[in-house]
């Protein structure tokens, strides 16, 4: 699995191979802010862990570039209250 961002289609990657990929989708909302809205994973890949290593990339992502998150998608809002690693990054 292949991670990362593409900022023209405002959404990070995973490459699953054969052209499979997992998506989170984000917009910007305000000055420092993103909206992380949207995260799929294709059926024949559920339940490998491959959601939270992309949403764990992508609040890494917000974290190097100083930004926070408004969690819409109810599974980044899980990752993210699931602990103290990345409450830091909650937008309110």
């Amino acid at each position: 699995m292949h991670l990362r961002h593409d900022p023209t289609a405002r959404r990070f990657v995973a490459d699953l191979g054969d052209g499979a990929q997992a998506i989170l989708e984000y917009r910007p909302e305000g000055e420092g802010v993103l909206d992380y809205f949207h995260t799929y994973v294709p059926p024949a890949f559920r339940g490998r862990g491959i959601a939270g290593a992309l949403v764990e990339f992508a609040l890494e992502h917000a974290r190097a570039q100083g930004l926070r998150v408004r969690p819409t998608c109810p599974f980044v809002a899980r990752v993210i209250d699931s602990g103290d690693t990345y409450t830091d990054l909650r937008a309110t």
